[in-house]
């Protein structure tokens, strides 16, 4: 499952390639074709993450985007977004992209479990053909169960196998967002406030720290990968009762993912080791996490990119220790049984 700073990553690939145009949505597979009729022929004005949810909103044909302006019932005003394509990828879901050359497409954005973060590269998806037709231009045909298309004048955005794809009105998007906790990519440490309801929501509870922040109504946007990482980071045992977590653990905790997310966002991998734990640790047949710059020489090596993380039966970088894998929630949980006591 993606974790929350690629699906902030696919909100502005949405804003960049479709922001402001009038786009054809259709639904190749069926299964959304009530939910596509709605939307096509509108014009995309706005595209948002909540945690691990992309919504994307649109007007009809003519509409400019957001004013600032409600109707006295709430909904939306002239301009703004009157519904919301709101799209969660779960396990298996995935965003394809294809475009005619004029413009830079990534490949693909999504969750197979064989990826981590983004698999980015320039140009159309591999094995389409994309022909010009007239003044416009014609993508090759939806491979797959593409449950929705999006295309507008230079590009196309096909996705498959997502857990929740619907349409919704502002009211029905508040509410979504109304379940989430605070997601540290909107918060951008800057919030206290945002901070404060994550604290409270931690504390009140006996539940273990390790499975409250799985949970997106405790923080939105983290995953396993992140979760593990940063209960490294800051020295926590997962199986620690919320309530006993003290406050500024958890503020300090807080205002580290909202620093490994923002890299994620930026650079389209994770990486939360500090430079100087870093090793190479090779192990020949082991499982390996795909990222999407492993071929990019600068870049942080994916061995030596995390801690914890798939790393069980190694050293931990920080005291030797061999990290420890368990099951916590039906999730598999990493740690080190000494640095995180």
């Amino acid at each position: 499952m993606p974790e929350g700073h690629t699906v902030h990553r696919l909100a502005r690939t949405f804003a960049e390639l479709f922001g402001g145009q009038v786009l054809s949505v259709s639904s190749p597979q069926g299964r959304f074709a009530a939910g596509a009729a709605l939307l096509d022929g509108a014009r995309l004005v706005d595209a948002q993450a909540g945690g691990k949810h992309l919504f994307l909103g649109f007007v009809p044909d003519g509409g400019t985007g957001p004013d600032g302006g409600t109707g006295p019932d709430g909904a939306a005003g002239a301009g703004e977004p009157g519904r919301w394509l709101r799209v969660h990828l779960g396990l298996y879901g995935a965003w394809t992209f294809a475009g005619d050359g004029s413009t830079a497409v990534v490949h693909a954005i999504g969750a197979p479990r064989r990826r981590v973060g983004e698999d980015e590269s320039v140009g159309g998806e591999p094995g389409r053909e994309i022909g010009a037709a007239g003044d416009g231009w014609l993508p090759g045909p939806p491979r797959g169960a593409v449950r929705v298309r999006l295309a507008g004048e230079h590009a196309v955005a096909d996705l498959t196998g997502p857990t929740a794809c619907e349409v919704l009105d502002p009211a029905g998007k508040r509410a979504v967002e109304q379940r989430l906790g605070p997601d540290p990519l909107r918060a951008g440490g800057t919030d206290d406030a945002d901070v404060a309801a994550f604290v409270d929501r931690v504390r009140r509870s006996r539940t273990s720290v390790g499975v409250q922040l799985m949970d997106q109504a405790v923080v939105a946007g983290v995953g396993n990968i992140y979760r593990a990482e940063a209960l490294f980071r800051a020295g926590l045992d997962p199986l620690t009762p919320g309530r006993d977590v003290p406050t500024e653990v958890l503020r300090t905790l807080f205002a580290d993912l909202v620093v490994l997310l923002g890299e994620g966002l930026r650079t389209g991998r994770i990486v939360t080791t500090r430079p100087e734990h870093r090793g190479d640790d090779r192990v020949a047949g082991r499982h390996r996490v795909r990222q999407n710059t492993d071929d990019d020489p600068d870049a942080v090596p994916r061995e030596q990119s995390f801690y914890v993380y798939h790393r069980e039966g190694l050293p931990c970088r920080v005291c030797g220790t061999t990290v420890l894998v368990s099951d916590l929630a039906g999730r598999t949980l990493y740690r080190c049984p000494s640095c995180q006591v």
